[in-house]
């Protein structure tokens, strides 16, 4: 078994995780009743913009932390995660 994965970014990445959920379900809630289609594209464009960010936040941290000789890290992994920004 691995040990946990953990940084000092995760508690913000879960919120901004926590912020696109939230999103999502009134993106679905809007679908069912029927709202306006530019109104769901707004929605999902905030779903969309958190993930991302969520993302971004994820990675830079993972590289500094990586870069920083906190922790053992393999150029192929760095290069890995990197590719997904």
């Amino acid at each position: 078994m691995t040990k946990p994965h953990v940084h000092a970014s995760h508690p913000q990445v879960i919120a901004r995780l926590k912020r696109a959920d939230g999103h999502l379900r009134t993106v679905i809630e809007m679908i069912e009743a029927g709202r306006p289609c530019p109104e769901v594209a707004q929605q999902l464009q905030a779903v969309e913009s958190a993930i991302r960010n969520a993302k971004q936040a994820l990675i830079h941290d993972h590289v500094d932390h990586c870069l920083s000789g906190h922790a053992d890290y393999d150029r192929d992994e760095l290069k890995a995660i990197t590719r997904y920004l």
